[in-house]
């Protein structure tokens, strides 16, 4: 081996000059007692911070909760069947039944039902004075007859061992009997003393065992130890122990608290279940403490509670004191449609607006709702294209079939909905423009003007009832005029002025539009001149107060919120249990809250729901071709005829007023003042032509052109003498 190559291996690599020296490295261990720095791990807690640690993971943990949810549960089992047991042993040996039964009936307003309770609890008082009585009587009672039952077995025993020691000839028989049934009786009192240990320990077991499955069966237990149901029960049938289950579990408190007290397991609030259509009806008298909004404001909850959805529920107030009426569907069943309008599957179907009532729909029942619509006033609002105008359609269509109705329709949609009224009505606007508006408006000022002259009528004949029925049948002067207006809320919303300065849109005293549709509303009715609108999203600007409440009969699609379900329909019928906010938008449509005169309403009851017939376009213009077939000849103006009613001799006279003489100038400018639209342009030419046709000439006075006040009312007067001739 070469020695330079030895000792090349063992000298070391000489160390890079650029190599910085590494960092000391901290003593992990300074700081930490002994045992800890040598060991290299953290120091230990205190005991007391580990136990605590260790108890909080138990008590949170999830099968702890389990545990403890479930002792709770099974606990609660006993002490409420252990009351439950209690409450009936006192309501079976007391009169605590009977009395809270009548209570519960005089609530109710049921006073038939309160004097049979009555009458049962005198007669339960007499049957028991009866038992104790004859209580006081029983101890001699049963010496005796035990007396009587021994000796009596005692001689059938004997007279059986005399049988037996004569047939086999031992007189030892005679007793034989006797012995058998002593013997009889030790061996039972042997088997009794086993038994007995065992029944005393067990005997105890087995009684909260019977308190336990009473409770567990009525659900006595907390609801947050109660466990979730995996059973899906959804369109299960309904039974009063749903109904009660439902209506414990909806979070009131005195409810729950009450159920719970009652014997009857809460059957006593409910009335009978009908079936009523496609569900059932029940109607529940509340505890006392309980109100019917508490249970109303909670719609959605009670649904859930029944296996329900919200909109296959509904709770309105009837007649009876402290009770709600449930209508609960049958799960789905709101989401078939109803059947075909009789307008369409009748063709010989007639309509009579003085006798008749027009078919509409169903309620919820699945009886045939329908409506009388003589001198009504009516309203239907709700949500965009969810059935308004095919729900006011039909009614129109109906009533078109009776000859003596004459329409006047205004649509400002304007995209066909009510084309086939062309021929059948005198007036049909068909449009969204400020021009239709205006149409309309004028449309209502003339139904306005025909209202004035048919009062007048009135008076002249000195009639006080109105139009009656046999008026309007025989006098063709006042037959039926029905104004429609579709999409009021764009008339309303209008911002055109007329020459008046006066604007056609509106909610103001000054509105056109407005004040007409007041007017319709305050006198129309009396005179067989009625109006009917349809609007959508009602708001206080697009359907005000006076309007909406002028309306005999109220009626709501779905709407976005409760504040306009009540400008809708009112608070009378939205705290009645109305809810038109409650419908399901697109799934509902046609579905209408009724409220109002006009329709059938149960006693107590403010309104009712109503799923109406749709009627396609091409069934609506099959039967409006028959009710032109009924009429002659209907000429249809697409605007109102604007007749020049102006009377220029006479404005020149309320012009005039007191004064003798005027100055032509003045009364041109009095005229433009009172007419705007119809003076504003007029010149000297103009007054110069009327007053010369009238015989009352302008002439000067002191240098000027004046207008003499006589000239003119005799004027006026011979003109009035000669239209009399």
């Amino acid at each position: 081996m070469d020695l330079a190559k030895v000792r090349a291996a063992r000298t070391p690599a000489p160390e890079p000059a650029h190599t910085l020296p590494a960092p000391p490295v901290p003593d992990a261990g300074a700081d930490l007692p002994n045992s800890a720095a040598r060991s290299g791990r953290s120091p230990k807690a205190p005991a007391w911070v580990r136990g605590g640690r260790s108890v909080r993971v138990v008590l949170t943990d999830e099968r702890t909760r389990t545990a403890a949810r479930l002792v709770v549960r099974h606990g609660a089992y006993v002490a409420a069947g252990g009351r439950i047991a209690a409450r009936r042993a006192w309501d079976g040996r007391t009169l605590a039944r009977y009395e809270r039964m009548m209570r519960t009936a005089e609530a109710a307003g049921q006073h038939e039902v309160a004097m049979e309770w009555e009458v049962r609890a005198a007669a339960f008082r007499a049957a028991r004075h009866q038992r104790r009585m004859d209580l006081l009587k029983s101890p001699q009672q049963a010496a005796k007859g035990a007396a009587v039952a021994l000796a009596t077995a005692q001689g059938a025993l004997l007279l059986l061992g005399i049988v037996l020691a004569i047939a086999e000839k031992d007189i030892a028989r005679v007793i034989a009997p006797t012995m058998t049934v002593i013997d009889l009786i030790r061996w039972v009192a042997v088997f009794i003393g086993i038994l007995w240990g065992p029944a005393t320990v067990a005997g105890p077991w087995l009684g909260l065992l019977a308190l336990w499955s009473l409770g567990r069966r009525r659900q006595a237990a907390p609801a947050w130890t109660l466990p979730a149901t995996a059973r899906d029960d959804a369109g299960a049938p309904i039974t009063p122990s749903i109904v009660v289950t439902a209506l414990r579990d909806l979070g009131v408190a005195p409810l729950r608290k009450a159920i719970r007290e009652m014997g009857d397991a809460g059957a006593g609030m409910l009335g009978p279940i009908r079936i009523a259509g496609c569900g059932v009806e029940v109607d529940v008298t509340l505890p006392s403490g309980v109100s019917t909004l508490e249970v109303q404001s909670r719609r959605r909850k009670l649904a859930e509670n029944l296996s329900r959805h919200e909109h296959e529920v509904f709770i309105t107030i009837p007649q009876a004191a402290r009770t709600v009426r449930l209508w609960i569907a049958d799960s789905g069943a709101l989401n078939e449609p109803i059947g075909p309008s009789p307008l369409v599957t009748d063709p010989d179907t007639a309509a009579d607006l003085y006798n008749g009532r027009a078919p509409w729909g169903q309620d919820l029942r699945g009886d045939a709702a329908t409506l009388s619509l003589l001198q009504r006033h009516l309203l239907i609002t709700g949500l965009s294209n969810q059935g308004k105008t095919a729900s006011l359609r039909a009614l129109a269509l109906w009533l078109a079939l009776d000859t003596s109705v004459e329409f006047r329709i205004a649509d400002l949609k304007g995209v066909g909905d009510w084309r086939m009224f062309d021929g059948l009505a005198t007036v049909l606007i068909q449009g969204p423009t400020d021009d239709h508006v205006i149409g309309a408006t004028e449309m209502l000022e003339q139904g306005v003007a025909e209202m004035e002259r048919r009062i007048a009528l009135l008076e002249q004949s000195g009639a006080t009832d109105g139009v009656t029925r046999e008026m309007a049948r025989t006098d063709h002067r006042f037959h039926p005029i029905v104004l429609l207006v579709d999409e009021a809320q764009v008339a309303f919303m209008c911002p055109a002025i007329g020459d008046d300065k006066r604007p056609y849109g509106g909610t103001k005293a000054t509105s056109r539009y407005f004040m007409n549709t007041r007017k319709l509303h305050n006198q129309g009715r009396a005179v067989n001149v009625i109006l009917w609108q349809g609007t959508q999203d009602p708001t206080n600007e697009n359907l005000p107060k006076l309007v909406r409440e002028g309306a005999h009969i109220r009626a709501s699609l779905v709407l976005g919120s409760e504040e306009q379900a009540r400008m809708a329909l009112g608070d009378k019928a939205i705290d009645g249990g109305a809810a038109p906010h409650k419908l399901r938008q697109g799934d509902d449509k046609g579905t209408l809250v009724v409220a109002g005169d006009g329709v059938k309403l149960a006693p107590g009851q403010s309104s009712i729901t109503i799923r109406t017939h749709y009627i396609n376009g091409e069934e609506a213009a099959e039967i409006a071709e028959r009710a032109k077939a009924r009429r002659k000849g209907v000429t249809t103006l697409s605007a109102v005829d604007r007749p020049d009613t102006a009377d220029p001799l006479s404005d020149i006279a309320t012009v005039l007023g007191d004064e003798k003489r005027m100055r032509t100038q003045e009364v041109l400018a009095g005229l433009a003042a009172h007419d705007p639209g119809r003076y504003r342009e007029w010149t000297f030419g103009d007054l110069k032509a009327v007053l010369d046709a009238a015989g009352a000439a302008p002439y000067k006075s002191d240098g000027v052109q004046v207008v003499s006040r006589t000239k003119v009312e005799s004027a006026l007067q011979l003109r009035a003498e000669n239209d009399g001739a």
